[in-house]
């Protein structure tokens, strides 16, 4: 074998190694240059970006930013919806800089100048049906000091824009920095005003913290970031402010979507890392039925006009401008009516806020009078909302007088048209409706003819001899069993209880003039829920119901969620024979039913006080039908109105008919009927 290697071999096998050399010399070099830019970054990161990077760090802070929800609808009995939530999109912006006169009023004209030119699109290409907004209103809904909102909260700048305006932005998004268009949902109300005052209206969160389901909530809770942010309300929110839209705020309100945004050291934002949808709040089916309700709201109407122009009485009745009804059914306490007229159209609330000039003409007739007592805006002295019930007590004093023994079913009396009590010397001489002395009678014509009397002498009087200055906490008792001078139990916001005039014993003279007064209708003052719910009690014979506005609540996709029934209160146990003696003694005459179709108990009512110096009549009215099976109980008040037979009664008659028509009185609907009763007749 040969030793031999060619000189070609051996010159191969030293490139080898040249290129091995090479190859490892730049492998080192390689990683020299790597650790040296590795150093280099090092020392820039630590003694150049460090302080940077590390304020940075520091105020990585992330806020959520509120996105509201879609509220959920309010819908009448038979499915009609009376206020629900339009799609609409509205102008947000988020300040880019400082512009507070604190830290920023260099900036300032740059704030005016953007306020300036955001006018310019809204006279151009904003709707001409809207309120123009002024330079000094912009401003403000920009909050440039941070008086309403974090320097990261964007702010609403208008609501509901118009197609020409969501083009123009959305062109010149560049040239206004910060802002944003927002789809939410606009609150909008059945246009026929369906029982405006039940249903309610919605402001601002920021406008409604003197409520307090609003008021009570700490702005320490609502900031603290480990709760649910889909339930933190935000300022510029709307929310439930009065009627069924405050009472099931909660349920309307769904849950807010929100946000993640990251903001810097001055509070303002630098990015959006995520974003919550919100959630629609749930559907509310209320009790109310439009029919009927717009029937009873045009009864009262047309019966005011009538009772302005046509004399009755006397005279015309010109400051008859109010009226009030409430129709509830007797054996599940729905109510189907509850009408406050005048009304308004609650779509002026639209913004959160009324102008002055729909103010002076709401101010008086926005709240509920069938639940409430307020002034009804006349010059001088005039009665409110509510009035005294007048002889609709009657058949609560009857009972009163069965069940403490101080009459029987077949008690006679003479009724001699007046009758006195007081002091010797002193007395006070009490008499009938016009005088009219009706001679013998038992407790059940003594309601059909309404004698004052017999009410004063039978049970007032009487009552104060059996228990003296008791009788007054004996009274109270009874009257609180009936419901009147509490609360109803409905739930509506701000429902009044009523007033107990009996018990101011200075102001009626003595304990037995309080209680000859209170037995014919001249001592309280009470709703005409209340009224309902009591005509309801005499009728049902002792069960006090709890009015129900809603009969269930559903999900978006219509799910129920929770449904409501009947919800008896309190109970009243009297004998049987006692709610025989009322109910054959309700049948007071009233022209307005001649043709109704079935029995009925009714009791009309009159009160008296004094209108400048001058003694008026409010009418009062209730009813229930039909007489043996009841279904329908209805209390309607009509102030200044005179007697309740001729002013209230009508209108009671046409819910009777307008219940008949949607239901039937008898459980079968009779549908529209041919002619409608003339209001007055």
């Amino acid at each position: 074998m040969s030793d031999y290697k060619s000189e070609h071999t051996q010159e191969e096998e030293e490139n080898k190694k040249k290129n091995s050399r090479l190859r490892i010399n730049l492998f080192f070099f390689s990683t020299f240059i790597l650790f040296c830019v590795m150093i280099i970054r090092l020392a820039v990161l630590q003694f150049v970006e460090g302080p940077t990077l590390t304020e940075k760090e520091a105020s990585n802070i992330v806020k959520n930013v509120p996105l509201p929800p879609n509220r959920g609808t309010i819908y009448d009995a038979a499915g009609v919806k009376l206020a629900y939530s339009e799609p609409t999109h509205s102008l947000y912006i988020t300040l880019m800089k400082d512009y507070s006169q604190k830290n920023g009023m260099k900036n300032r004209p740059e704030a005016e100048k953007i306020a300036d030119e955001l006018l310019a699109v809204f006279n151009k290409s904003g709707s001409p049906d809207h309120e123009k907004l002024t330079k000094e209103e912009l401003i403000n809904a920009m909050d440039l000091d941070f008086k309403k909102y974090a320097g990261y909260m964007p702010r609403r700048i208008k609501m509901d824009l118009t197609d020409q305006e969501i083009a123009y932005f959305s062109e010149h998004r560049s040239d206004f920095p910060g802002i944003a268009i927002e789809e939410e949902s606009v609150r909008r109300y059945d246009p026929d005003t369906v029982a405006v005052q039940t249903v309610g209206y919605i402001r601002t969160y920021s406008g409604s913290i003197s409520l307090d389901k609003y008021g009570k909530i700490d702005e320490s809770e609502r900031s603290d970031q480990t709760q649910d942010p889909g339930l933190i309300y935000s300022e510029p929110e709307f929310v439930g402010y009065d009627g069924l839209e405050l009472m099931y705020q909660d349920e309307l309100r769904g849950k807010n979507g929100y946000k993640k945004v990251t903001i810097n050291p001055r509070n303002m934002p630098e990015e959006i890392e995520d974003i919550i949808p919100p959630e629609k709040g749930y559907d509310i089916h209320s009790t109310i039925n439009k029919e009927i309700q717009l029937k009873t709201e045009q009864a009262i109407t047309e019966q005011l006009n009538w009772l302005q122009t046509h004399p009755v009485a006397g005279g015309t009745h010109p400051n008859a401008t109010t009226g009030f009804a409430v129709a509830m059914e007797v054996k599940t306490g729905n109510v189907v009516a509850m009408a406050s007229m005048p009304d308004y159209d609650p779509n002026i609330w639209e913004t959160g806020s009324v102008t002055p000039a729909n103010w002076k003409q709401i101010q008086n007739i926005y709240q509920n009078g069938a639940i409430r007592s307020f002034n009804p805006g006349k010059q001088g002295s005039h009665p409110e909302s509510v009035v005294l019930l007048g002889s609709v007590i009657k058949p609560l004093s009857v009972l009163i007088g069965l069940e403490e023994k101080l009459i029987g079913p077949n008690t006679y009396y003479t009724d001699t048209g007046a009758t006195y009590f007081g002091k010797e010397g002193h007395k006070t001489r009490v008499q009938n409706a016009q005088g009219h002395a009706y001679g013998g009678m038992d407790p059940a014509r003594a309601l059909e003819k309404s004698s004052n009397v017999f009410m004063i002498d039978e049970i007032g009087l009487k009552l104060y001899q059996k228990y003296g200055s008791k009788s007054i906490d004996v009274w109270d008792r009874y009257m609180t069993s009936f419901g009147l001078g509490i609360s109803t139990g409905s739930g509506l916001p701000g429902e009044w209880k009523g007033r107990k005039e009996y018990i101011n014993v200075k102001q009626a003279g003595s304990v037995q003039s309080a209680m000859a007064y209170a037995s014919f209708g001249q001592q309280g003052k009470y709703t005409t829920l209340q009224l309902a719910q009591y005509a309801v009690m005499l009728a049902n014979e002792g069960k006090r119901l709890k009015p129900q506005l809603v009969s269930k609540i559903t999900d978006h996709q219509g799910r129920i969620i929770k449904t409501f029934g009947p919800e008896v209160l309190s109970t009243v146990n009297f004998d049987k024979t006692y709610w025989d003696v009322i109910k054959r003694g309700m049948k007071t005459s009233v022209s307005s039913f001649e043709g109704f179709p079935y029995s009925f108990a009714r009791k009309t009512g009159t009160s008296q006080q004094s209108v400048g110096g001058k003694m008026i009549d409010n009418g009062v009215f209730i009813a229930f039908a039909p007489k043996e099976d009841p279904v329908l109980a209805i209390a309607v008040v009509i102030p200044e109105g005179g007697f309740g037979s001729y002013s209230a009664a009508p209108i009671a008659r046409k819910m009777f008919d307008a219940y008949d028509q949607v239901y039937g009185l008898a459980g079968v609907p009779k549908g529209k009927s041919s002619e409608e009763t003339q209001g007055g007749n």
